[in-house]
């Protein structure tokens, strides 16, 4: 889009299959309409990624964002330092500083809106706290960075037929029942809401809500979350005006003939939103991060540091993820 600031994507840990997927979304640029974008740092290791596949894709240095734009037709651009030598299945503590220096920077970048959002490549959370990360994650680093609390950060996984947002994250499932309550329902419901009237363009968004337990509880037989918890929630959102359904079965939320009556599935837990979305969309699924003032988007999978430098890493995740921050940050300016 005309007058649209190029995004910016973070490295990630460059002994993972980041740069070279990076790599592999800039030769597929046309094929795929990409919008423009650069990288931020890690030149090096982006070099070396792209000698060692057939594209040989042409890496420019840039010394600003906007450089980005005259630069892309020619060769994927990168800003900084060379940084550390591409060792693709070796992470170490000086590639896990790289991938955070990048992160800090694009979201900088982001935030002062010299980019137009944030792709972030995946990060290895083991690397990252050796050298004194504290978060759980990127999401919640960036929710710190642009101010906001970690619980206004929602996660949301997207693919061609399906969005899900799990309620909770990272925590045991013994802790989920005693974590899901009415006040976390709502809120991240409205955070969702809000978002994809803004960035998604759905101008009256439909959410249907997981149930917790088998048949969602059965009246009470197997369970009591759905009829304290879960049910006065979404009569809630209701009354706002939202159009909420549920609590459904989740056994029988996701079948084809359901998806298509609901623009987002909201789910109880972690992998109630993620086993679905990785089975219908494992190659194209991308984590959105909602409630930002930012874009975040990222490839739903991890560093897959067995397979890095090998060839065969499929970059389908990476481009729909720059794919759908463009399309987030062209709304944002037409909004």
């Amino acid at each position: 889009m005309a007058g649209q600031a190029p995004l910016a994507i973070s490295l990630g840990d460059p002994a993972g299959v980041g740069p070279e997927l990076i790599c592999a979304a800039w030769a597929r640029r046309n094929a795929e309409r990409l919008p423009e974008f650069f990288v931020a740092g890690g030149h090096r290791a982006l070099e070396e990624a792209s000698r060692s596949s057939a594209a040989n894709v042409p890496i420019v240095a840039i010394e600003r964002p906007e450089n980005a734009c005259d630069a892309f037709s020619s060769g994927l651009p990168v800003l900084g330092e060379p940084g550390c030598a591409w060792r693709p299945g070796e992470p170490d503590s000086e590639g896990a500083r790289i991938a955070f220096d990048s992160l800090k920077w694009a979201a900088a970048l982001a935030r002062d809106r010299q980019a137009g959002g944030l792709v972030t490549a995946p990060v290895a959370k083991a690397q990252l706290a050796e050298i004194g990360f504290s978060h759980p994650g990127q999401t919640e680093y960036l929710a710190e960075a642009c101010g906001i609390a970690p619980d206004n950060a929602v996660m949301m996984l997207a693919g061609p037929s399906l969005r899900t947002v799990p309620l909770t994250v990272h925590i045991g499932l013994a802790g989920v029942p005693s974590a899901i309550t009415s006040a976390l329902i709502e809120s991240r419901a409205r955070i969702v809401v809000r978002a994809l009237k803004r960035d998604f363009g759905i101008e009256n968004p439909r959410l249907a809500f997981a149930a917790l337990n088998p048949h969602a509880g059965e009246d009470g037989l197997f369970g009591t979350e759905e009829q304290a918890i879960i049910a006065p929630a979404i009569a809630r959102l209701r009354d706002e005006g939202i159009e909420a359904s549920g609590p459904h079965p989740a056994d029988a939320l996701f079948a084809p003939h359901e998806r298509e009556r609901y623009d987002a599935a909201l789910c109880m837990y972690h992998d109630q939103a993620l086993i679905p979305i990785k089975a219908l969309h494992f190659d194209e699924g991308v984590n959105v991060t909602l409630g930002l003032p930012i874009i975040r988007t990222s490839p739903d999978h991890g560093t897959a540091f067995g397979i890095a430098g090998k060839g065969i890493a499929n970059p389908g995740a990476m481009i729909a993820a720059i794919r759908m921050a463009g399309e987030c940050a062209a709304r944002r300016m037409q909004s």
